[in-house]
């Protein structure tokens, strides 16, 4: 059965121990959680877990993935650290498993403001720590979304 036309964007919040996956609605206009997803030992590994979940899971299987944007973790000066060497990488490999375009967006301070939201919530330490990473995805994608907005205006 052919996918319907509508398109979506996926954005991921990459993380060592697990990634958070958020997903637009197909107006792009609104982002939501979708998943979070634990890493594996190997990266290789790890992208070939998030192309899987990401093309099986039920939301995105209704809808064809225009791009994915991945959270590019800059220091506050602006220069890339550790984490984003390692973001670069899971790029490469995430490229050699889809044709989906994959795109970088500036991430910095995004767990800063997931966790200040959550807490403002009141959301318990632990709820915290198992939502942080979807919660980071969905200001990432948002974010990337609002962009898209102005930029067609």
């Amino acid at each position: 059965m052919d996918k319907p036309q509508a398109s979506r964007i996926a954005s991921i919040d990459f993380g060592l121990a697990r990634l958070g996956v958020a997903l637009s609605d197909p107006s792009k206009i609104i982002a939501s959680p979708l998943m979070t997803i634990t890493a594996e030992k190997r990266s290789e590994q790890t992208a070939a877990k998030v192309i899987r979940e990401l093309t099986l899971h039920q939301e995105c299987n209704k809808y064809v993935l225009e791009e994915i944007i991945i959270g590019l973790p800059l220091l506050l000066s602006g220069k890339a650290g550790l984490l984003a060497d390692e973001v670069k990488h899971f790029i490469e490999l995430l490229k050699k498993l889809t044709s989906i375009p994959i795109k970088t967006w500036d991430e910095r301070l995004t767990t800063v403001q997931a966790e200040r939201s959550m807490r403002e919530d009141n959301m318990s330490r632990r709820r915290r720590s198992k939502a942080v990473d979807t919660v980071s995805a969905v200001i990432i994608l948002q974010s990337y979304l609002d962009f898209l907005s102005i930029r067609r205006l």
